[in-house]
């Protein structure tokens, strides 16, 4: 007989925690009930993110907790354990249970995972228009008089069964239920024999508000760590020894309480569905091509390139839209302030500083727009978790699951998009590796500089120049990907890619676009803090009263730190070229153009680098044969390739990471290996040039 839980209940702010696994539809849920009334940051203590909302209904304000994404409570990695601590400690008043309809014999394992503890629940039955579609239908009355709880059908993408899920919480704590655990203990009972019984029994004096003795028992027969060192903590020795005694015949727990989880499935599937004849469609077809080792990883590969050419027009549209705009707004604040009188160096930082910082920033989001605009489409549809299934080997050898492929593929043409292309990883270690790794990417905009110097002094050899530096690049790779892993990925405590592939199905565009407006004003309002800050020093130290390069701090810093700088095999005009790339790599060429010219004003650095003048580059390759040695260009070279993307890619990694801990520990190990590959290539070059 199921006995009764104590569980207090938080009635003036209701707290709902949202389980379910990655790929049913538990962000859709989240962003249609809290709307933007939504923040995430990380757990206290943790690393992982913590997504939560709120809002109100009938005069109440609740609070949605969305529960790390996980496949079950084994407590294995930080995702699940934080999961556990929510379903079995935690103030939440009802767990929301995602369960997808389409393939419930899959969905449902979580769901068995919780079964057992004293958390209220209801399901949520999601996707029933894809299971419709796949010939099946549910009767979720049967479902819910199994389980013992409510369940509701529901189709997220549309916002189907939000009501009937409001009508749950206006009946309150009353109509908050436990999920019914005899039917699946019997399978306990059945596999375990009196073993089970027997821990039962011994386990009484361990009881719990939060849980039962048979979710106890479940966890100790698991092999469960943590809660073996709860039980071994609380009961006498003698106790103890009886309960190591029946686990000692007991080796293959953790398989076989895993299999009658599965038996217990199968008979709620067979009690509650009702089958209509499935039958193939041509996307199940094409989708056993997309999941194939090798026919499928050039689909992926063709699909991720699609995706950027689309994603890259979108942001040029929008770019050239803001630039216009900004060609207009800067115009009439120069007209305004002139006929004011105004100061001419108040003017130009106020034009060029202030108004070009905020646009660049905007322009520079457009690439975070079109990325989260596409891929997001990619995941809405459900082909995103096809590309993590075929690449997920590959991955493995840098210790990163099939999901980063993604993120690395579109890194090539802008690491911006890259960085935010993580979102898709569930864990937060992982998502931090990846980021980590995918700056090692070299993105379009690299390469203006890269092939003006090889083939400046190389000429029809400067392919084995491109590919040194492409070699180098999977060095580093993988160096950095061991570094950064000894802490976030440990070889022990790696696992393969756990995951469902989700059905096919149409795309809610409400949902992916206001997915696309929380990412992009995210990353936008990191963006304008770090690059007008930026901006305004960059411009404090280009400018000079007469327009001569000579009177500007940049020339006077420059100078004074050449002695420096030259020890990385870098005069002091490469050395402000390798900065600026740091705020934009597309910036460098014109800034070494400016400077190795030194007929402009230190301005035209400035305006090159941030107000996108463009510049002939036609008469840059005799300056630079004139002024520097091979050594230094090489130097440069590696120096530029291997540095910090953009400034714009630091405020995304911030905004995924919501860390300014792990953003600034990446952006110091690019900045300085960077410097290190440049002073020992130049002293390694100096032996043969």
């Amino acid at each position: 007989m199921q006995d009764t839980a104590v569980k207090s209940m938080n009635k003036t702010n209701p707290v709902i925690g949202l389980l379910g696994q990655p790929n049913t539809g538990k962000s859709t849920v989240f962003n249609a009930m809290t709307g933007s009334r939504q923040h995430v940051g990380n757990w206290p203590g943790k690393t992982v993110e913590k997504k939560e909302g709120s809002f109100k209904h009938s005069g109440k304000t609740y609070t949605l907790l969305d529960l790390p994404g996980t496949y079950s409570l084994s407590a294995n990695s930080e995702e699940e354990l934080i999961t556990r601590q929510n379903i079995i400690g935690s103030d939440i008043d009802i767990v929301l249970a995602l369960v997808d309809a389409s393939q419930l014999e899959r969905s449902m394992f979580l769901l068995s995972e919780i079964v057992g503890t004293h958390q209220p629940t209801a399901v949520l039955l999601n996707m029933m228009d894809v299971a419709k579609e796949r010939g099946r239908e549910i009767d979720t009355k049967v479902l819910s008089q199994i389980l013992g709880v409510p369940v509701l059908p529901f189709v997220a993408s549309r916002g189907e069964g939000i009501d009937a899920l409001y009508e749950l919480l206006d009946k309150g704590t009353s109509a908050y239920k436990e999920l019914e655990r005899d039917g699946l203990r019997g399978y306990y009972m059945k596999a375990f024999g009196g073993s089970f019984t027997k821990l039962e029994q011994l386990l009484q004096g361990v009881q719990s508000g939060e849980y039962s003795p048979m979710w106890l028992t479940v966890k100790l027969l698991e092999a469960d760590k943590e809660m073996t060192g709860l039980v071994k903590s609380k009961v006498d020795t003698k106790t103890w020894n009886d309960i190591e005694t029946i686990l000692a015949q007991n080796k293959n727990g953790l398989l076989t309480a895993a299999d009658c989880k599965f038996s217990w499935i199968q008979s709620l599937v067979e009690a509650a569905t009702i089958k209509r004849g499935e039958r193939e469609s041509s996307l199940s077809r094409f989708d056993k091509r997309a999941t194939s080792p090798g026919l499928g990883k050039l689909i992926a590969v063709g699909a991720i390139l699609l995706g950027m050419v689309v994603s890259v027009a979108i942001g040029y549209l929008f770019m050239a839209i803001f630039g216009i705009i900004q060609q207009l707004i800067t115009s009439g604040a120069y007209a305004g302030l002139t006929a004011l009188g105004a100061p001419q160096m108040l003017t130009s930082f106020v034009c060029d500083a202030v108004i070009t910082g905020v646009f660049f920033s905007l322009m520079m989001s457009t690439y975070v727009f079109g990325m989260c605009l596409v891929f997001g489409f990619m995941e809405e549809v459900g082909y995103m978790a096809r590309i993590s299934f075929v690449f997920d080997n590959t991955m493995q050898k840098l210790g990163l699951h099939g999901k980063a492929m993604m993120p690395f593929l579109v890194s090539f043409g802008c690491t911006i998009a890259g960085v935010s292309g993580t979102r898709v990883i569930d864990s937060w270690k992982q998502r931090l590796l990846a980021i980590a790794t995918c700056w090692v990417v070299p993105c379009s905009a690299t390469w203006g500089v890269i092939n003006l110097m090889s083939a400046t002094f190389f000429g029809a050899n400067a392919i084995w120049i491109i590919l040194l530096l492409f070699a180098v690049a999977l060095l580093h790779l993988k160096v950095t990907a061991t570094i950064f892993g000894r802490s976030l990925n440990k070889p022990e405590d790696r696992t393969g890619l756990i995951m469902e592939l989700p059905p096919y199905h149409k795309p809610n565009w409400k949902s992916l676009m206001h997915y696309v407006w929380l990412r992009v004003t995210d990353v936008l309002g990191r963006a304008i803090k770090v690059i007008l800050a930026v901006t305004i020093i960059f411009w404090f130290l280009a400018y000079s009263p007469d327009g001569n390069i000579s009177s500007s701090l940049i020339y006077q810093f420059g100078k004074a730190i050449e002695p420096v700088t030259m020890f990385f095999g870098m005069s002091w005009q490469l050395f402000i070229a390798f900065l600026t790339s740091a705020i934009g790599k597309e910036a460098s060429l014109g800034v070494i153009a400016a400077l190795f010219n030194q007929q402009g004003a230190a301005g035209s650095v400035f305006n090159i680098t941030l107000l996108g003048e463009s510049v002939a580059a036609g008469s840059i390759g005799a300056n630079l044969l004139s002024a520097i040695t091979i050594p230094q260009a090489l130097a440069f070279m590696f120096a530029f390739f291997f540095n910090i993307p953009c400034f714009m890619t630091i405020a995304a990694t911030a905004g995924e990471t919501h860390s300014v801990k792990w953003t600034l520990r990446i952006v110091f190990y690019y900045f300085f290996t960077a410097l290190i590959l440049s002073g020992v290539v130049y002293r390694i070059s100096m032996l043969f040039f």
